[in-house]
């Protein structure tokens, strides 16, 4: 379907799809919304496009697919999908940050890949605060206790993040990270580990379906252990200037 307001995207992709597979194609452009509507009560079809190889019709974009074996992901499937897109980004980010700072990657850019990682995921959560806090609901023990604490974790986990990346105010990030990583972390084994429930994570934000479990305790073990060596280090630099 192709008209002046709308260029079917199923369109497009199934036309790649068949040149990609090596076949020619002979396009045939519905533009009009009569046209359109006269095409599917002529084959018995509820949407376009439609796909023929030679007398064969093979039927929607989903059904091309199928026909050349390529499956399609369940919307209630579980997925690892944004997870390991968020974590890669943050990780090339931080070695941006690192090459940018100091011409080389150096140690402190598991620093800036973590608290990157920090701001990444915050921001998935501040999308739909809404969504977010009904799935950290379902776990968190002190969201359980106070509500108010699961509309607060992102804006706690975004203000660590920046002032981690920044470098500025380890004395505020060090502790919100260790305590809402430590809050997390506890929350996780005790859901997952102990009590054996299948929830979905509220890491990548509400709608999500990432598996609770192994991503969302390390997300929480690695705000922990971020905010103890920061603590640390400052407090070792804290002392040294004492003395």
């Amino acid at each position: 379907m192709a008209t002046p307001d709308h260029l079917c995207p199923f369109g497009l992709k199934s036309k790649a799809l068949l040149t990609r597979w090596g076949y020619d194609v002979e396009d045939h452009l519905l533009t009009t919304r009569e046209e359109t509507d006269a095409f599917m009560a002529e084959h018995g079809v509820e949407t376009t496009p439609q796909t023929w190889i030679g007398s064969e019709r093979i039927g929607g974009y989903d059904d091309l697919r199928a026909f050349f074996g390529i499956p399609l992901r369940d919307e209630e499937e579980e997925t690892y999908q944004p997870v390991i897109a968020t974590f890669s980004m943050a990780a090339a980010m931080g070695l941006a940050v690192s090459w940018l700072t100091h011409g080389a990657i150096t140690g402190a850019a598991l620093i800036y890949i973590v608290a990157i990682a920090m701001c990444i995921l915050a921001f998935q959560k501040l999308r739909d605060v809404e969504s977010f806090s009904t799935m950290f609901l379902g776990y968190d023990l002190l969201a359980r206790r106070h509500v108010e604490y699961a509309y607060a974790y992102p804006l706690l986990e975004a203000a660590a993040g920046m002032l981690m990346l920044a470098g500025v105010a380890t004395w505020l990030s060090a502790p919100i990270a260790i305590v809402i990583g430590g809050i997390g972390a506890v929350s996780v084994i005790k859901a997952v580990y102990i009590d054996k429930r299948e929830l979905k994570c509220a890491c990548m934000g509400g709608g999500s379906n990432v598996p609770l479990g192994f991503v969302s305790l390390t997300e929480n073990l690695m705000m922990l252990g971020m905010g103890l060596y920061m603590g640390a280090r400052a407090l070792q630099a804290a002392i040294t200037a004492a003395s």
